[in-house]
């Protein structure tokens, strides 16, 4: 099946995982609205060279992933600019570490609204249209921690097994309205948000590069390597198509092993 005719929005995907997904999805033909934060003129640079690269169209909005109101409109101006709003990416987060006890209650509000309710809300906004149409893909981006736990990630971790269980749940409420929801949980994803954390990694503890990547990083995924954001886009890319017509309601690892003990 051909994805030339859909219209997908990713939220989170000025870089990363989300900026993945929406290149793999123009380099299907799919128009893309982009989300997320960073600099007015680099996103430009972004959104245009995907346009000129694949010959689609792409639009951005700034929508602040922890407004509900501001969620429902972008989900209506991405429907109104293509005409439909074919495939939804719930890929927007964020991360803070602390104990529990002196976890910053504004920090926990954060997380919980950018990376779990921001996947309802901009779900029950894309399925009325869906269903009209009878077809789409909503692909949620979860984590390893939306199946184990990790310490002093209580938020985190609390946000993504709440999005496996909105997947299930949506996966079900959709089934017969040629709907397929579905989320992924990678493990360590080598982006530039991790590669930054390195230097500073390496200094705190007095490690070098290659101990912080395999001691402290690594040290839960079996294979000891990163998983890509390639990898992840193209599976996404796979959950939008007919072959995955039956696979709903489901989370998907690709974590190196990670969650296989």
């Amino acid at each position: 099946m051909s994805l030339k005719t859909r219209n997908a929005l990713i939220t989170g995907s000025t870089s990363g995982i989300g900026l993945a997904i929406a290149r793999a999805l123009a380099t299907e033909g799919v128009n893309v609205t982009l989300n997320g934060f960073g600099d007015a003129g680099e996103i430009e640079a972004t959104r245009a060279a995907i346009e000129k690269d694949f010959g689609v169209k792409a639009r951005y909005s700034g929508a602040d992933m922890s407004k509900p109101d501001q969620i429902a409109a972008m989900v209506s101006e991405a429907e109104s600019a293509f005409g439909t709003l074919d495939i939804l990416v719930n890929n927007a987060g964020i991360q803070h570490v602390s104990p529990i006890e002196n976890f910053p209650i504004d920090k926990w509000d954060q997380i919980i609204a950018i990376n779990l309710s921001s996947v309802f809300h901009a779900s029950r906004a894309a399925i009325p249209g869906m269903k009209t149409r009878k077809w789409g893909r909503i692909i949620n981006t979860a984590s390893a921690h939306s199946l184990v736990a990790s310490p002093f990630k209580s938020a985190y971790v609390s946000a993504k097994h709440g999005v496996a269980g909105f997947t299930k749940t949506a996966g079900l409420e959709l089934a017969t309205f040629g709907i397929t929801v579905n989320c992924i949980s990678p493990g360590y994803v080598w982006t530039p948000l991790v590669e930054k954390q390195i230097p500073d990694t390496m200094k705190a503890r007095n490690l070098t590069k290659e101990q912080v990547i395999n001691d402290v990083l690594l040290t839960a995924q079996p294979t000891k390597q990163f998983v890509t954001v390639d990898q992840v886009a193209a599976f996404a890319i796979f959950l939008c198509s007919d072959a995955a017509s039956q696979m709903t309601g489901s989370n998907y690892s690709m974590d190196g092993g990670w969650t296989a003990a």
